[in-house]
């Protein structure tokens, strides 16, 4: 074969070669200039609408032991973990002279409240009787003036009689707190328990203190969690939503409850409003602490047997709310009336059936090297400019 004729089927060759690719390329740029769509199936299903908050574990369930008393521990009647009733001693102190004082100046305080009380009691039932054996027997108009005096009489004994039932209470827990032996204020599990035979115990000389904490006593009543609501939020909130809680630190765990309370006073922190509300959980658990960080999805809605549409599939333009529909290869535009809608679907109230496809994104794929470039390649490959100095190819 002449080399002439060879050069022309070598040139003819990387002629064909080039226009492949140039064919290749051209398709593989209208390929990626054709947009790839992201569908869903329109399904029936149940839409669940929520609202999310965060919050804390309250200590609802958990009662602090306090004392004001100071000494030497003497005895430790109950360990960590116990159960105990209401009233249960939980540890006796040698009370130091300060203390010492101290409950006997409240015992003296206490006795004195009770020798009152019998006092107002026994004036409390003299002014009644008074007033149902004299007016009332009577038959008194209520605006007799015998009637009014002996019926003011009995409502102001009566005054004083509550008022010192106040006095004794508070006598009371000041005994209480000054006591050398510490009781359960009520029934459940001890936890906390900070005493030991032989420390020292002191405590603090501020008035507006309650006493030292030594211990706490954990309720039978399952934990509750508050969460602070916006003022967008607390109007659709009402006591007895279900609410479903995950916690920080239980990242594995779900539990469920209901809401108790919602404060719809609210406070004011730096201009921003918030109103507290109570989730009291439906069970309890040991891993569940005082104080930990909580998620809350209350349940403001549902519907069921619905047919549900992703919200990123629905489209509003000049008032009209629409989606673009796949049927085969084409894609027609429908009008549809939405309902309610959570953070993710909506329900779909007309023009749509169950079954129908819609489109939910699109996705453009990116464009390769240029054509250019890949032309350059090819020739750049078969050595095109090799065929100078005499037009020879190897034989």
């Amino acid at each position: 074969m002449k080399p002439r004729k060879k050069v022309i089927i070598v040139c003819g060759f990387i002629l064909i070669l080039v226009l492949i690719r140039w064919g290749w390329t051209a398709y593989r740029a209208h390929q990626a200039s054709v947009p790839q769509y992201q569908t869903e199936q329109i399904q029936k299903g149940t839409l669940v609408v929520t609202i999310t908050a965060s919050g804390q574990v309250s200590t609802v369930n958990s009662i602090s032991v306090n004392t004001s008393a100071s000494g030497v521990v003497a005895q430790v009647y109950v360990q960590d973990g116990q159960k105990v009733t209401a009233a249960t001693a939980l540890a006796r102190l040698n009370l130091d002279l300060i203390s010492k004082q101290k409950y006997l100046s409240a015992l003296a305080s206490y006795n004195s409240a009770k020798a009152n009380l019998y006092s107002l009691q026994n004036t409390l039932f003299t002014t009644n009787q008074k007033l149902i054996n004299d007016a009332v027997a009577r038959n008194l108009s209520v605006d007799d003036p015998t009637y009014i005096e002996e019926n003011a009489s009995w409502k102001a004994a009566e005054a004083s009689y509550l008022n010192q039932q106040n006095s004794i209470n508070s006598a009371a827990l000041a005994l209480q707190q000054s006591s050398p032996t510490i009781y359960a204020p009520v029934a459940g599990t001890v936890t906390g328990l900070t005493l030991q035979k032989g420390s020292g115990l002191t405590s603090s000389t501020s008035s507006t203190t309650t006493g030292q904490k030594i211990a706490s006593i954990k309720t039978d009543a399952n934990p509750a969690v508050t969460v602070n609501l916006t003022e967008i939020d607390v109007p659709k909130i009402k006591v007895g939503n279900k609410a479903t809680i995950t916690f920080d630190a239980l990242t594995d765990k779900t539990f469920t409850g209901k809401v108790v309370s919602v404060d719809t006073v609210g406070s004011v922190s730096s201009g921003v409003v918030s109103y507290p509300a109570a989730i009291v959980l439906d069970t309890s658990s040991p891993e569940i602490l005082p104080n930990m960080s909580a998620t809350v999805n209350i349940i403001i809605n549902t519907r069921a047997d619905v047919l549900l549409i992703p919200n990123t599939a629905v489209q509003t333009q000049n008032g009209q709310t629409f989606v673009k529909v796949m049927k085969g290869k084409q894609i027609d535009t429908v009008h549809v009336a939405v309902g309610e809608a959570s953070d993710t679907q909506s329900v779909v109230d007309s023009g749509l059936n169950e079954g129908d496809i819609v489109i939910t994104g699109t996705v453009t794929p990116a464009t390769s090297t240029t054509r250019s470039n890949q032309t350059q390649s090819v020739f750049g490959t078969l050595r095109v400019g090799g065929f100078g100095g005499g037009g020879r190819v190897g034989r």
